[in-house]
């Protein structure tokens, strides 16, 4: 399906520049009772996907001189907490992934970043946008980021960014 969708882009816009890899799953339960359904679904969404993504994206790239690769992950992928078993490892591993890409297509001119976000006000994680969550990021805090980052000079590179709410309920 991936690569029929960089296709039918290559061929409507004459290639790809930007891929931003943002789908996630977030299946919250105690690794014991969690099936092996629930964590395949997880990291095939979190990590998988991201990676029949980027290498269906990379050749085109490549071809076209470069191009951006920004993949939304988590402060879950640094910070691990009880029921996130298969989220913050899909997450951490994103992270590693994102590291490894970087550094074996910067000399392609693709540049690759990775963003963090911590609580986002997104049906993501019930009752996560409703009322009470006025504290979290939103959305449109982590697409402004993405912006800013293809927008960012090409003599650097943000490879990764962390993003958090700037005032979380107090513990």
């Amino acid at each position: 399906d991936v690569e029929r969708l960089v296709a039918r882009t290559v061929e409507r816009f004459g290639g790809v520049d930007i891929l931003i890899n943002n789908a996630a799953s977030g299946k919250m339960a105690p690794l014991a009772s969690m099936t092996t359904d629930e964590w395949n679904t997880v990291i095939d969404t979190n990590l998988t996907g991201v990676f029949f993504a980027c290498r269906a994206a990379i050749p085109h790239m490549r071809t076209r001189g470069g191009g951006w690769i920004i993949n939304i992950s988590s402060l879950a992928g640094k910070n691990p907490f009880p029921r996130g078993g298969a989220y913050c490892a899909s997450k951490s591993a994103l992270n590693a992934f994102s590291e490894v890409l970087m550094q074996e297509v910067r000399y392609d001119g693709i540049r690759v970043s990775y963003v963090m976000p911590g609580s986002v006000a997104t049906e993501f994680t019930p009752g996560g946008s409703g009322p009470g969550t006025e504290w979290k990021l939103a959305a449109e805090d982590v697409a402004r980021v993405v912006v800013d980052l293809i927008a960012h000079p090409s003599r650097s590179l943000p490879s990764r960014v962390e993003l958090r709410p700037s005032q979380p309920p107090r513990k």
